[in-house]
């Protein structure tokens, strides 16, 4: 499993659309989003920010994204939140979101020294 955590702007004229939008994603895009062995999918706002954090459980994600932009009904619902959102200046030519780097992580399993 490898984690994944991802910034993007959300153009502040949309603020309420989308947070309405995705109070009701679409059951549709959810099964995709589950078919293409994403796991634990969250998406905070902070101001103009939007920050994802999802788990991958696959075994090729290039091949799972690939998957996901193919699905039509995926596909819609990028192109209504698409026009909502703003990549930020240093994202990949022609890309989305941008991957950010996990510098620290603790679930709480096992703690320093042994205990847990």
């Amino acid at each position: 499993m490898r984690r994944y955590c991802q910034l993007i702007r959300l153009r502040p004229e949309h603020r309420n659309e989308y947070v309405e939008q995705h109070k009701q994603v679409w059951p549709t895009v959810l099964a995709t989003i589950d078919a293409c062995n994403i796991r634990n999918y969250s998406i905070y706002l902070h101001d103009d920010l939007l920050v994802a954090y999802f788990e991958y459980h696959g075994s090729d994600y290039e091949a799972d994204m690939r998957k996901m932009a193919a699905d039509p009904e995926t596909q819609r619902w990028w192109s209504i939140m698409d026009p909502m959102q703003q990549p930020l200046p240093d994202s990949q030519p022609g890309g989305k979101w941008l991957e950010i780097a996990e510098v620290f992580h603790f679930d709480g399993s096992e703690l320093p020294g042994g205990k847990a």
